[in-house]
């Protein structure tokens, strides 16, 4: 089970480059349910996501390059590449996205939780934006669809 909060970030930490980075690479088979390859970094993956905005499974199998490459070449929407940095805050890891084009100047935070209550509790950091988890438009499945970030970003 994924529980996730996303945020909206006006404006990146200072320290970013402090803090591991990877380029990923993803695209969307189907959106309903999502079915998504992703290439991060020299890891290719294969992922089924259930419906839902804060909490859904997901279930993620590893794919050999050849694999990604043949399924990337059958993608429905827009590829999208984004390089993600992992900040650690407290127990948890903020997964910050700063997309590319045609996404930018789109960047993302994300916070997984091993609970739903403990997603409730969280006090998001003073440099994230405005709460966009149950907003379906700031999925990246949405994202591919409509090929460009959403106009009120």
């Amino acid at each position: 089970m994924e529980i996730e909060r996303k945020f909206l970030v006006k404006q990146l930490p200072a320290d970013l480059e402090a803090w591991p980075v990877r380029r990923i690479e993803q695209a969307y088979l189907c959106t309903r349910p999502v079915l998504r390859v992703r290439r991060s970094g020299e890891r290719y993956f294969f992922t089924y996501k259930s419906e839902g905005l804060l909490a859904r499974e997901e279930h993620e199998f590893p794919l050999e390059e050849e694999a990604y490459r043949h399924l990337l070449a059958k993608a429905d929407g827009a590829v999208i590449s984004k390089d993600r940095y992992c900040i650690p805050l407290g127990p948890y890891t903020i997964e910050l996205d700063v997309f590319a084009p045609p996404f930018a100047p789109l960047v993302l935070a994300e916070v997984e939780f091993p609970s739903e209550e403990e997603a409730a509790a969280f006090q998001p950091p003073a440099w994230f934006g405005k709460e966009v988890t149950c907003r379906p438009e700031f999925t990246n499945a949405a994202l591919s669809r409509l090929g460009r970030a959403p106009s009120d970003t």
